[in-house]
């Protein structure tokens, strides 16, 4: 199985009109069992490799967040065995589909035959936005600025939202946070 096949698995629970968090759940761990420790190790050596364009004084911080939440989030699939019948936000996931697989095409690294960075980076931005429903960013990111996301009543905010509204491609359009208001 590979990874560019999850677009095709995606499109098939589409085509039904209720999906349910557990019916997604299941086709993430699928995809998540051809994730080795060897491609894990190689996506965290990548996001260490993009961390030092980040400030000094963030780039931990950063490493630690993406890390923790973004390779990490792997075994969490695997290990989650709650059987959510909830419905997820159909129309949300349908308008995610070219978002998503531009995502996947940019982040392939042509070099690597079975790059799976992209299909990790599809998968976390699947499981955080429609089985856990929170943001991409998790609570506590922290951005330059020591501007963090944050919840408030059950609400996520993030400080740079609106900044990343006119890039139609950018991941923050799937991310369910709101723009922090403005004080």
């Amino acid at each position: 199985m590979k990874a560019a096949n999850i677009f095709h698995d995606l499109r098939n629970i589409s085509s039904k009109d209720i999906i349910t968090k557990n019916e997604l759940l299941k086709l993430l761990k699928k995809y998540c069992k051809i994730i080795s420790p060897y491609d894990l190790m190689l996506a965290t050596a990548r996001m260490r490799e993009e961390g030092k364009y980040v400030q000094a004084n963030y780039r931990e911080k950063y490493l630690e967040v993406y890390v923790k939440y973004f390779i990490m989030r792997v075994k969490e699939i695997l290990d989650n065995n709650n059987y959510l019948d909830e419905a997820i936000d159909k129309e949300s996931f349908d308008e995610s589909f070219n978002l998503l697989k531009y995502q996947f095409e940019k982040e392939r690294n042509y070099s690597i035959e079975e790059d799976k960075f992209p299909l990790i980076y599809i998968i976390t931005a699947l499981y955080t936005t429609f089985i856990l429903e929170e943001p991409i960013h998790p609570v506590g990111t922290e951005f330059p600025g020591s501007l963090k996301v944050e919840e408030k009543n059950g609400e996520f905010y993030c400080p740079v939202k609106d900044k990343q509204k006119d890039n139609e491609n950018a991941i923050c359009n799937l991310c369910l946070a709101e723009q922090t208001p403005r004080i």
